[in-house]
């Protein structure tokens, strides 16, 4: 099934990410999801100890709209925006994709976000599952969840998005980024991969306060 997904990453105020983390676990899963929204993975980025990145997604933009609407305007939000918002340097980097959304349990290792940007979105999809999906495979890290760019416009102008260019994404598992070929001909750039630790936030507060709802 294909989504709007939105693939975040947060620039954090250096020591800031631990409690951004918490207080997301403590008030804004359930916030956001009470909203319309899907909360997918969160992560700690494993080689920059002040970034966040989490995913969330939308069953179509007009649902983006309406959900983001409810959560941005709503108590959850007003009540602890000011506390958000004093962790962050930069909440701007947000590639607004379509695909099936990705949610990495807390008790499962690192992952691994490869981030292509292609010359031709059409044709390096085509030469993906033709070829580098087959490969990666057989390397032993098969690709999970594809993600596209999404073209719509942005119907929450409120929350930037990154525009003009083309991605392609996927996740595997382990800490090591996948081998890959040669790929300078088909892509503008050399793939980026981040390096994802899962959140375990919420099991840490559950064991720190068993009582405590969240």
């Amino acid at each position: 099934m294909n989504v709007i997904v939105e693939l975040r990453q947060y620039t954090l105020h250096p020591g800031a990410r631990d409690t951004l983390v918490d207080l997301f676990e403590r008030e804004f899963v359930t916030g956001q999801e009470a909203a319309g929204i899907t909360v997918g993975g969160r992560f700690r980025d494993l080689d920059e100890p002040d970034r966040l990145v989490r995913l969330r997604s939308f069953p179509d933009m007009a649902a983006r709209a309406r959900a983001l609407h409810a959560f941005y305007g709503g108590p959850v939000w007003q009540a602890r925006r000011e506390a958000a918002n004093a962790t962050m340097v930069d909440s701007d980097d947000v590639l607004l994709l379509r695909g099936p959304g990705f949610a990495a349990p807390a008790t499962t290792g690192p992952v691994v976000a490869t981030i292509c940007h292609p010359l031709d979105l059409v044709a390096f999809s085509d030469h993906f599952e033709r070829h580098l999906r087959p490969a990666l495979t057989a390397a032993g890290t098969p690709a999970q969840a594809l993600h596209l760019t999404e073209h719509a416009e942005n119907t929450f102008p409120a929350l930037p998005v990154r525009g003009g260019e083309e991605v392609l994404l996927w996740f595997t598992a382990g800490q090591g980024a996948p081998r890959l070929p040669d790929l300078s001909l088909p892509l503008e750039s050399a793939p980026q991969h981040l390096r994802l630790e899962p959140v375990r936030g919420l099991l840490r507060l559950r064991e720190q306060d068993p009582e405590e709802g969240v």
